[in-house]
Protein backbone atom coordinates (compact mmCIF):
# COMPACT_ATOMS: atom_id res chain seq x y z
CA UNK A 1 0.00 0.00 0.00
CA UNK A 2 1.39 3.38 -1.01
CA UNK A 3 1.48 5.82 1.92
CA UNK A 4 3.20 8.75 0.21
CA UNK A 5 3.26 10.12 -3.30
CA UNK A 6 6.84 11.21 -4.02
CA UNK A 7 8.00 13.35 -6.96
CA UNK A 8 11.76 13.73 -7.23
CA UNK A 9 14.00 16.01 -9.24
CA UNK A 10 17.61 15.04 -8.66
CA UNK A 11 19.66 17.57 -6.69
CA UNK A 12 16.75 20.03 -6.58
CA UNK A 13 13.67 18.86 -4.67
CA UNK A 14 11.43 16.09 -3.40
CA UNK A 15 7.65 16.69 -3.23
CA UNK A 16 6.03 14.32 -0.73
CA UNK A 17 2.27 14.04 -0.25
CA UNK A 18 0.69 11.83 2.40
CA UNK A 19 -1.93 9.46 0.96
CA UNK A 20 -4.41 8.90 3.75
CA UNK A 21 -5.90 5.48 4.42
CA UNK A 22 -8.30 5.22 7.35
CA UNK A 23 -7.06 1.74 8.27
CA UNK A 24 -3.38 2.74 8.48
CA UNK A 25 -2.19 3.88 11.95
CA UNK A 26 -0.29 7.14 12.27
CA UNK A 27 2.74 5.28 13.63
CA UNK A 28 3.22 3.50 10.31
CA UNK A 29 3.10 6.79 8.44
CA UNK A 30 5.76 8.23 10.72
CA UNK A 31 8.00 5.19 10.30
CA UNK A 32 7.88 5.43 6.52
CA UNK A 33 8.39 9.20 6.62
CA UNK A 34 11.51 8.71 8.74
CA UNK A 35 12.88 6.36 6.06
CA UNK A 36 12.04 8.88 3.30
CA UNK A 37 13.68 11.67 5.24
CA UNK A 38 16.86 9.64 5.69
CA UNK A 39 16.98 8.85 1.96
CA UNK A 40 16.46 12.52 1.13
CA UNK A 41 19.37 13.56 3.36
CA UNK A 42 21.61 11.03 1.61
CA UNK A 43 20.46 12.22 -1.83
CA UNK A 44 21.62 15.78 -1.12
CA UNK A 45 18.60 17.47 -2.76
CA UNK A 46 18.14 21.14 -1.93
CA UNK A 47 14.80 20.76 -0.17
CA UNK A 48 11.87 18.50 0.59
CA UNK A 49 8.30 19.80 0.60
CA UNK A 50 5.79 17.75 2.58
CA UNK A 51 1.99 17.76 2.61
CA UNK A 52 0.80 15.96 5.74
CA UNK A 53 -1.64 15.80 8.65
CA UNK A 54 -0.98 18.60 11.12
CA UNK A 55 -1.22 16.22 14.11
CA UNK A 56 2.45 15.42 13.49
CA UNK A 57 3.58 19.03 13.45
CA UNK A 58 5.59 18.96 16.67
CA UNK A 59 7.65 15.98 15.46
CA UNK A 60 8.18 17.60 12.04
CA UNK A 61 9.39 20.87 13.54
CA UNK A 62 11.77 18.88 15.73
CA UNK A 63 13.25 17.27 12.61
CA UNK A 64 14.08 20.64 11.09
CA UNK A 65 10.96 21.31 9.03
CA UNK A 66 9.34 24.72 9.04
CA UNK A 67 5.67 25.28 8.36
CA UNK A 68 4.80 27.08 5.13
CA UNK A 69 1.02 27.11 5.39
CA UNK A 70 -2.11 25.01 5.84
CA UNK A 71 -4.29 23.84 2.98
CA UNK A 72 -7.85 22.60 2.65
CA UNK A 73 -8.92 19.84 0.24
CA UNK A 74 -12.30 19.83 -1.47
CA UNK A 75 -13.78 16.95 -3.47
CA UNK A 76 -16.78 16.10 -5.63
CA UNK A 77 -18.14 13.41 -7.90
CA UNK A 78 -17.97 14.02 -11.65
CA UNK A 79 -21.25 12.31 -12.49
CA UNK A 80 -23.02 15.60 -13.27
CA UNK A 81 -23.16 17.70 -16.43
CA UNK A 82 -20.58 20.42 -17.08
CA UNK A 83 -21.98 22.41 -19.94
CA UNK A 84 -19.73 24.47 -22.19
CA UNK A 85 -19.99 28.25 -22.24
CA UNK A 86 -21.11 29.60 -25.60
CA UNK A 87 -18.68 32.55 -25.56
CA UNK A 88 -15.65 30.58 -24.28
CA UNK A 89 -13.50 28.61 -26.70
CA UNK A 90 -11.28 25.86 -25.29
CA UNK A 91 -8.22 24.62 -27.12
CA UNK A 92 -5.40 22.32 -26.06
CA UNK A 93 -1.84 23.55 -26.40
CA UNK A 94 -1.11 20.52 -28.59
CA UNK A 95 -3.73 21.64 -31.14
CA UNK A 96 -3.31 25.42 -30.94
CA UNK A 97 -0.99 27.87 -32.66
CA UNK A 98 0.34 28.99 -29.26
CA UNK A 99 3.98 28.03 -28.70
CA UNK A 100 5.50 26.92 -25.40
CA UNK A 101 7.01 30.33 -24.69
CA UNK A 102 3.69 32.15 -25.05
CA UNK A 103 1.93 29.49 -23.00
CA UNK A 104 4.52 30.02 -20.23
CA UNK A 105 3.78 33.77 -20.35
CA UNK A 106 0.04 33.08 -20.02
CA UNK A 107 0.74 30.71 -17.13
CA UNK A 108 2.84 33.35 -15.37
CA UNK A 109 0.12 35.99 -15.81
CA UNK A 110 -2.45 33.64 -14.31
CA UNK A 111 -0.16 32.86 -11.37
CA UNK A 112 0.55 36.49 -10.55
CA UNK A 113 -1.00 37.72 -7.33
CA UNK A 114 -1.87 34.21 -6.12
CA UNK A 115 -3.26 33.94 -2.60
CA UNK A 116 -1.54 30.58 -2.13
CA UNK A 117 1.64 30.78 -0.06
CA UNK A 118 3.29 27.61 -1.35
CA UNK A 119 4.80 29.10 -4.51
CA UNK A 120 7.92 26.95 -4.75
CA UNK A 121 8.90 27.12 -8.38
CA UNK A 122 10.13 29.62 -10.92
CA UNK A 123 8.27 29.58 -14.24
CA UNK A 124 11.21 27.77 -15.86
CA UNK A 125 10.93 25.02 -13.23
CA UNK A 126 7.13 24.86 -13.70
CA UNK A 127 7.48 24.31 -17.44
CA UNK A 128 10.16 21.66 -16.88
CA UNK A 129 7.94 19.89 -14.36
CA UNK A 130 5.08 19.62 -16.87
CA UNK A 131 7.02 17.22 -19.05
CA UNK A 132 8.71 15.51 -16.09
CA UNK A 133 5.42 14.78 -14.32
CA UNK A 134 2.92 14.49 -17.20
CA UNK A 135 5.11 12.84 -19.82
CA UNK A 136 5.99 13.60 -23.43
CA UNK A 137 2.32 14.26 -24.32
CA UNK A 138 1.98 17.01 -21.69
CA UNK A 139 0.76 19.62 -24.18
CA UNK A 140 -2.48 17.67 -24.62
CA UNK A 141 -3.21 18.24 -20.91
CA UNK A 142 -2.76 22.00 -21.18
CA UNK A 143 -5.89 23.93 -22.16
CA UNK A 144 -6.34 27.59 -23.00
CA UNK A 145 -9.61 29.46 -22.46
CA UNK A 146 -10.24 32.07 -25.15
CA UNK A 147 -12.86 34.82 -25.26
CA UNK A 148 -13.28 36.89 -28.41
CA UNK A 149 -10.14 35.25 -29.76
CA UNK A 150 -7.97 36.27 -26.80
CA UNK A 151 -6.56 33.91 -24.11
CA UNK A 152 -7.93 34.87 -20.70
CA UNK A 153 -7.30 31.72 -18.69
CA UNK A 154 -5.88 28.22 -18.64
CA UNK A 155 -6.24 24.80 -17.06
CA UNK A 156 -4.16 21.63 -16.79
CA UNK A 157 -6.41 18.67 -15.83
CA UNK A 158 -4.66 15.40 -14.93
CA UNK A 159 -5.39 11.98 -13.49
CA UNK A 160 -3.67 11.66 -10.12
CA UNK A 161 -0.60 9.43 -10.13
CA UNK A 162 -1.31 6.00 -8.70
CA UNK A 163 -5.05 6.22 -9.41
CA UNK A 164 -7.22 5.30 -12.39
CA UNK A 165 -9.97 7.90 -12.09
CA UNK A 166 -9.17 10.61 -9.51
CA UNK A 167 -9.05 13.95 -11.28
CA UNK A 168 -6.86 16.84 -10.22
CA UNK A 169 -5.92 20.21 -11.68
CA UNK A 170 -2.16 20.65 -12.01
CA UNK A 171 -3.12 24.32 -12.28
CA UNK A 172 -5.91 26.57 -13.46
CA UNK A 173 -6.17 30.33 -13.44
CA UNK A 174 -7.48 33.60 -14.88
CA UNK A 175 -5.40 36.54 -16.14
CA UNK A 176 -5.43 39.50 -13.68
CA UNK A 177 -7.51 41.89 -15.77
CA UNK A 178 -10.36 39.37 -16.08
CA UNK A 179 -10.65 38.52 -12.38
CA UNK A 180 -13.64 39.39 -10.20
CA UNK A 181 -15.96 38.76 -13.18
CA UNK A 182 -16.98 35.17 -12.47
CA UNK A 183 -14.51 33.55 -14.84
CA UNK A 184 -12.77 31.62 -12.04
CA UNK A 185 -15.97 29.69 -11.30
CA UNK A 186 -16.65 29.18 -15.02
CA UNK A 187 -13.13 27.94 -15.81
CA UNK A 188 -13.12 25.62 -12.81
CA UNK A 189 -16.45 24.12 -13.90
CA UNK A 190 -15.19 23.72 -17.47
CA UNK A 191 -12.08 22.04 -16.07
CA UNK A 192 -14.26 19.52 -14.24
CA UNK A 193 -15.85 18.76 -17.60
CA UNK A 194 -12.40 18.23 -19.13
CA UNK A 195 -11.59 15.79 -16.32
CA UNK A 196 -14.82 13.92 -16.92
CA UNK A 197 -13.88 13.62 -20.59
CA UNK A 198 -10.60 12.06 -19.41
CA UNK A 199 -12.74 9.43 -17.61
CA UNK A 200 -12.15 10.78 -14.13
CA UNK A 201 -14.92 9.74 -11.72
CA UNK A 202 -14.09 12.24 -8.98
CA UNK A 203 -12.20 15.45 -8.42
CA UNK A 204 -9.97 16.62 -5.56
CA UNK A 205 -8.71 20.19 -5.33
CA UNK A 206 -6.75 22.06 -2.70
CA UNK A 207 -5.90 25.63 -1.80
CA UNK A 208 -4.47 27.69 1.02
CA UNK A 209 -6.83 27.86 3.99
CA UNK A 210 -6.93 31.65 3.65
CA UNK A 211 -7.78 31.64 -0.07
CA UNK A 212 -11.45 32.45 0.48
CA UNK A 213 -12.06 33.19 -3.20
CA UNK A 214 -10.92 29.71 -4.29
CA UNK A 215 -12.89 28.06 -1.49
CA UNK A 216 -16.02 29.81 -2.76
CA UNK A 217 -15.29 28.52 -6.27
CA UNK A 218 -15.08 24.96 -4.93
CA UNK A 219 -18.39 25.37 -3.12
CA UNK A 220 -20.19 26.95 -6.08
CA UNK A 221 -19.19 23.99 -8.23
CA UNK A 222 -20.49 21.37 -5.79
CA UNK A 223 -17.28 20.47 -3.95
CA UNK A 224 -17.27 19.65 -0.24
CA UNK A 225 -14.50 19.94 2.35
CA UNK A 226 -12.65 16.62 2.58
CA UNK A 227 -9.50 17.24 4.55
CA UNK A 228 -6.99 19.71 5.96
CA UNK A 229 -3.22 19.34 5.83
CA UNK A 230 -0.10 21.30 6.65
CA UNK A 231 2.63 22.21 4.16
CA UNK A 232 6.11 21.76 5.60
CA UNK A 233 9.54 22.27 4.11
CA UNK A 234 13.06 21.26 5.08
CA UNK A 235 16.29 22.42 3.44
CA UNK A 236 19.66 20.72 3.33
CA UNK A 237 22.07 22.34 5.75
Amino acid sequence: MTLYSVIKKDHEYWLVDQIKHSEVPNERYMQELAVLLSEWHENQCKYLSLLMDQENETWLLGQGFHKVSSIVEYACSLDGDFEAEADIDIESLAESDVDDEDFAKLYERCKSGSANKNNLFTMKQVMESLENELGYNWRSNCHIFNKDGQPIGMSIPVIENGTEDEGRLFYFGVIPEMRQKGFGTIFHRLSLGLLKNMHAASYVGSTDENNVHMIHIFERNGCNLRDEKGIYRINQE
